[in-house]
């Protein structure tokens, strides 16, 4: 039991800034099989006040599957955002990461949709997901999604050391 004096409840979501919402939204509804929830526009103060960022305008999704909600947001202003490429070594970069039972199903998924892989399927080899069968994809905007093959599966490519 913590002794922390608040209790998180539960985790909510994965919100992933986007540089067009409709590009983002096919491929995580379209290809990865999410289902639209709701899209809504927020500017002046909530916006603002929310995210900390002056004169915030935002377009958004949010999609629901797989026990998770991912919220794309596509900021619409401040005009002066930056556009920035951050590689999965980079402090700040952050990654989801889902469990899928054919890799190279979603690997061929994703290739006809423009996204692409950063390296190569590897088998972990120790560690609590020892036998996983893993790949980082990064989307046009350089966004990494973790996909994972439990070791059941008969496709084997490589043994990497990541845990």
């Amino acid at each position: 039991m913590s002794s922390m004096p608040f209790h998180i409840i539960a985790t909510d979501h994965t919100g992933i800034t986007v540089s067009n919402l409709e590009r983002s939204l096919a491929f995580w509804r379209d290809v990865l099989g999410f289902e639209l929830s709701h899209c809504a526009h927020h500017t002046g103060e909530l916006a603002s006040e929310v995210t900390g960022v002056a004169g915030a305008e935002i377009a958004l999704a949010v999609l629901k599957g797989y026990g998770h909600k991912i919220e794309l947001l596509e900021y619409l202003a401040p005009k002066d955002r930056k556009r920035i490429d951050v590689r999965p070594c980079d402090v700040g970069s952050v990654h989801v990461a889902f469990t899928v039972e054919n890799l190279d199903d979603v690997l061929n998924a994703i290739a006809s949709s423009g996204w692409r892989t950063a390296g190569k399927p590897q088998t972990l080899c120790s560690g609590p997901n020892a036998g996983k069968r893993v790949i980082y994809v990064r989307d046009p905007d350089g966004i990494t999604i973790e996909f994972m093959q439990p070791p059941d599966s008969k496709n084997e490519v490589g043994i990497a050391e990541l845990t």
